[in-house]
């Protein structure tokens, strides 16, 4: 549309057609308000062109929101003020001058263009007249001249003139748009104002505006004053303790003074927290009034010591780079491939986005895994400082959380003392062996510790003894843990658990010539070229000489190996050694641990279990023996409840498919059953042995022998439904050990099969299994053939578990 349309008043209505406008930031224009601004805006100086080549009139409006460059029509006011230019005055950088008198206010009623300027159709908008006569309006008028008047006084910002143009008005109408103009309030409140064509209700508007603003103005008077008070008690104060230092120099005890100075002065050097600088700098002025030999003094000082060395704003540059983190972390230890790619993962989100903070992670498994040494080679490979906490032992609160300082020889806690220990308020802090914790009438740590391992709380961890608050949400808290049920349900809930099984025999052989072997030989100053350690001798200490899911015990013996050899090279017996399979027995004596092999024949009665044990996996022979009787059950072999409630189970199975089984329906009345798990002196117990205890019995009395090359694991029920169980890796890896070529896994363990390592999957076959009729049929010399079932037998078979059955061979 083009900006040349020509600007017509229709007297009807009072609009004023094709009026320029222009939109003002942070400011409100009042009829007969003069006043000047610039002008730097493109459009707003062709608007003020426009007008002067016309009448001079523009439309003066304000934004809603000042920031804005160029507002769209619905980002601007639409009442506003018609105003004169009366002068121009061209600045240097493109920029004008104006000086404007308001004359009446309009409202926008229709926009017209805002390219190259801005347009509109403008409506006067009429007021009332105040009459002056009126008892009303000159109460208003009286109480709003005394308002601006306290105003004036408390703000300082009014000139004479203004309050004496204001005191001395006759037009009562003006008065409310004078004093407005004069107000230091905001635009919203001024814009309020100006929209308010009644002059009455402007006056009450404003009478209300002025209340407040007094008030606050009376506040900010009384703050100001108080901080002058202030500032000249400081100085009385500054020029006491002056005085004071001459007289402590005369006396000779001016050590102290130079104390609190240097506190007070590294204090404010600081970064610390403003509540924690505040705290500390009146504990320092406590200092300053006691005497340096006080017991008090003493307490002050290690206190402020403590608060200084605190890393309250120091942190280590996090190292974000995966590879090479992945790079420490192989470096340093095999396996470990869930702790591993955890770290890596945490990595990798912290390089996306910066806010993440520390995990909170549990590394839950037997002793000699490595769960401990992991810690610090993931602190190298993060760039973090690393401090190990032991919690073993510890039943005190005010071990984790201080003791409050009214006690003697009080302390901060060990989370503190960690952090000071670091040096940074960002490190790796390992707490080590958290299931040791216990408790007493002292307190819970383990409750205690519920804040600092929650990372929605510990952002203001409060120490006892420090008494302010420290930011832990940076730190990243590694735990350890043998046994998980022994951390309470709140504390366990807090933290991510990474469970780390036992190694197995090829990865403990990886570890011992890749890592242990080189450590032993150059802690005992012995070349590699003078000792050499076989992988076949290696092999018989694993299986031979220790009994351990982890590898100390592993260490110690090929240390006690070393010394051995060392010995006879420096006594000159031998120049060099060699030890193997075949002469480590001259080292370590004679063999500790023989281990169940698979039996040689197929046997009635015996059939092989798998258990197992913090050191691993084990096989457990189970024998079952058939006695004319009249009809008990003897269990031997110290089983604990829940092994004979399967012996029950599995007899009370039998019963009800006896028929079925070829099995006399009447030999729980004419046969006594004896059933017994050797190594008797070994408490046993777990219900995954009741596959084997009723596969045993059934091959007992039915004289079927069992497979010698087949071992099962998996809970009976009495439906004769297999049962998930845990620990499979450490299962297969002892049937695997134990010469074993089959082992008979429950179907719903099919998910486990995964962290077998490959090379056991290749010599053993899996066979998942969901119900006793499949085990027998897989372990009995003869299938067994179920006969139609009688009334009263039961009967579950499952053929999507005889289809899942899975081989995996090489």
């Amino acid at each position: 549309m083009s900006s040349k349309t020509t600007r017509k008043k229709t007297a009807k209505d009072n609009i004023i057609k094709n009026m320029p406008m222009l939109p003002l930031r942070g400011l409100v224009v009042y009829p007969f308000m003069i006043l000047h601004f610039d002008v730097g805006r493109l459009k707003s100086i062709k608007a003020i062109e426009e007008a002067m080549l016309k009448d001079q009139k523009i439309f003066l409006t304000a934004q809603k929101d000042p920031n804005i460059e160029n507002p769209e029509y619905d980002e601007i006011n639409t009442v506003g003020t018609i105003a004169n230019i009366k002068q121009l005055i061209r600045l240097p950088g493109d920029t004008i001058r104006v000086l404007v008198e308001g004359i009446e206010r309009a409202e926008i009623v229709n926009f017209i263009q805002d390219e190259p300027y801005y347009i509109a159709d403008v409506k006067i908008l009429k007021s009332s007249v105040l009459q002056s006569r009126n008892s009303e309006v000159q109460a208003l008028a009286r109480q709003a001249m005394e308002h601006f008047e306290r105003y004036a006084k408390l703000s300082g910002k009014i000139t004479p003139d203004a309050s004496l143009s204001i005191a001395n008005i006759n037009d009562l109408t003006r008065l409310p748009d004078l004093i407005a103009s004069n107000l230091d309030i905001s635009n919203e409140m001024k814009q309020e104002i100006l929209e308010e064509l009644s002059p009455k209700k402007r006056l009450k508007k404003l009478l209300d505006i002025m209340a407040k603003e007094n008030e606050i103005l009376e506040i900010e008077k009384n703050i100001s004053n108080k901080v002058r008070q202030q500032i000249d008690k400081n100085q009385r104060e500054y020029y006491l303790r002056e005085q004071i230092k001459a007289i402590q120099k005369e006396l000779g005890d001016s050590d102290l003074e130079s104390e609190v100075e240097e506190y007070r002065s590294r204090i404010n050097e600081s970064n610390m927290p403003e509540e924690a600088k505040k705290k500390a700098l009146k504990e320092v002025d406590r200092l300053s009034r006691m005497h340096s030999t006080s017991a008090e003094s003493g307490v002050i000082r290690t206190w402020l010591d403590l608060v200084l060395e605190l890393p309250w704003d120091k942190k280590t540059e996090e190292r974000l780079d995966v590879q090479h983190a992945a790079e420490i972390l192989d470096r340093d230890h095999y396996g470990l491939e869930k702790v591993k790619e955890r770290i890596l993962e945490y990595l990798a989100v912290r390089k996306m986005t910066k806010s993440l903070h520390g995990p909170i992670i549990c590394l839950a498994g037997p002793p000699g895994v490595g769960k401990t040494s992991i810690a610090r080679s993931i602190a190298e490979a993060l760039n973090r400082n690393y401090v190990r906490m032991s919690l073993g032992g510890v039943r005190d609160e005010a071990e984790i959380r201080g003791h409050r300082r009214t006690y003697v020889g009080s302390m901060p806690g060990r989370i503190i003392n960690a952090i000071r220990q670091a040096g940074s308020s960002n490190p790796l802090i390992l707490l080590d062996e958290i299931d040791k914790m216990s408790s007493d009438y002292r307190g819970d740590p383990a409750s205690a510790m519920l804040e600092v391992l929650d990372g929605e709380q510990n952002k203001e961890f409060r120490d006892h003894y420090l008494e302010l608050p420290y930011d832990l949400s940076d730190v990243l808290f590694l735990t350890t843990a043998n046994y998980k049920g022994n951390i309470p349900k709140p504390l366990l809930d807090r933290m991510e658990v990474i469970d780390i099984t036992g190694y197995t025999e090829d990865e403990k052989t990886n570890i011992a010539l890749k890592y242990l072997v080189p450590k032993q030989l150059a802690l005992h100053g012995v070349e590699p070229s003078k000792v050499r350690i076989d992988e076949s001798a290696v092999r018989e200490v694993i299986v031979h000489y220790t009994s351990e899911a982890g590898v100390r015990n592993l260490e110690r013996k090929i240390a006690s190996i070393i010394r051995k050899a060392t010995k006879q090279i420096v006594t000159n017996e031998k120049k060099t050694v060699r030890i193997t399979a075949n002469n480590v027995k001259a080292y370590l004596g004679p063999r500790i641990y023989l281990y169940d092999k698979a039996n040689e024949v197929d046997e009635v009665g015996v059939v092989r279990g798998l258990a197992w044990t913090p050191n691993g996996g084990d096989t457990m022979p189970v024998e079952v023996n058939i006695m004319p009787g009249s009809g008990s059950l003897e269990l031997t072999g110290q089983l604990g409840d829940v092994m004979k409630e399967s012996a029950h189970i599995a007899k009370s199975y039998i019963r009800s498919a006896a028929l079925r089984y070829g099995i006399d329906a009447e030999f729980h009345k004419k046969y006594d059953i004896h059933i017994h798990v050797p190594e008797g002196a070994v408490p046993k117990d777990g219900p995954s042995a009741g596959i084997t205890i009723t596969t045993a019995m059934v091959s007992a009395l039915t004289n079927n022998p069992a497979r010698k090359n087949v071992a099962m694991t998996g809970e009976v029920t009495l439906r004769g439904k297999v049962l998930p169980i845990g620990g499979l890796k450490e299962k297969v890896l002892a049937a695997h050990r134990a010469g074993i070529s089959t082992v008979l896994i429950p179907v719903d363990n099919k998910k486990d099969i995964d962290e077998i390592p490959e090379n056991i999957r290749k010599v053993v076959r899996l066979i998942p299994v969901s119900h006793m009729d499949e085990v027998l049929k897989h372990a009995l010399v003869k299938k067994p053939i179920p006969k139609k079932e009688q009334p009263g037998e039961i009967m579950v078979l499952s053929q999507a578990a005889e289809e899942a059955a899975v081989t995996l061979e090489n």
